[in-house]
């Protein structure tokens, strides 16, 4: 059960919420290492697993309707667990999403140091300045599902720590490793010296997606949705997925399933 109640529009805990959601939010974001969930589906997600309960999740608040949600998923609450029972009308004041589902937390901002990643992992992806929420949430959902084991995104990318972003995931953001604001140069050069093969998915790539071999440690590079690629070194193999009708290209998020798909799925 929870152990304190709010009821005050203007609760400190209020407005701590609502400062990560404000406007500079990222900012805030940033500077406190915490970031707000506000999707049930996600929030339930963390509750059932030991592990990112323990380390990651920090205040839960609860309406009613959220206590009853959180009963009939079986879900025990620790005790220990910075756990408020809200009104609806304060609910609605913290949360982004138009009609609440009665949950929202508080986490703490998760992120794998760089190296680390590179050394332990055998597939990871990266998105030079990926805009949209949306496609963020999808691609950290596809790279879970398909057995990726990072995504990256560059400085000047939508922030992945975003409710937006966060909602989009379902819940894979509890699975795989995500890092925002990593550069392109130094990632390369790591990724060169543990051992990558890496590959840039372009429309004009001279390589099919299909001849990447799914036994080796591949980074998957994309480039921004309006813009497309950056200047990359010519060691960079650029790779196409093939295409019939007549769009020009698949949607950012679409084409990384694809590509997620025939490296680490798809039966040669």
């Amino acid at each position: 059960m929870p152990n304190q109640e709010i009821t005050s529009l203007h609760s400190p805990q209020v407005e701590r919420v609502k400062a990560l959601l404000h406007s500079r939010g990222k900012k805030v974001r940033r500077e406190t290492g915490e970031f707000v969930v506000d999707s049930a589906q996600v929030i339930l997600a963390a509750l059932q697993n030991p592990m990112i309960l323990n380390s990651s999740v920090k205040t839960l608040f609860a309406t009613t309707s959220g206590l009853e949600r959180l009963n009939n998923a079986n879900v025990l609450v620790p005790e220990d667990l910075d756990f408020y029972e809200v009104s609806d009308s304060v609910m609605a004041e913290m949360s982004e999403v138009e009609t609440s589902q009665g949950l929202l937390m508080i986490c703490s901002i998760e992120e794998p140091n760089l190296e680390s990643l590179l050394k332990s992992a055998k597939k990871l992806i990266f998105f030079w300045q990926m805009q949209d929420p949306g496609n963020a949430g999808t691609v950290i959902r596809s790279a879970d599902a398909s057995g990726f084991e990072g995504v990256l995104l560059s400085n000047e990318s939508v922030d992945l720590f975003s409710p937006k972003v966060i909602r989009s995931t379902v819940g894979s953001i509890w699975s795989i490793p995500v890092l925002n604001n990593v550069d392109l140069n130094l990632l390369l050069e790591r990724a060169k010296k543990e051992g990558f093969e890496v590959y840039a998915l372009d429309s004009h790539g001279s390589k099919d997606i299909s001849e990447i071999s799914s036994s080796k440690k591949v980074l998957l590079i994309f480039g921004n949705e309006a813009r497309g690629l950056p200047d990359l070194p010519t060691d960079v193999v650029q790779v196409s997925i093939p295409m019939k009708g007549n769009t020009e290209s698949f949607n950012v998020a679409s084409a990384a399933t694809i590509a997620m798909y025939e490296v680490a799925l798809r039966k040669r």
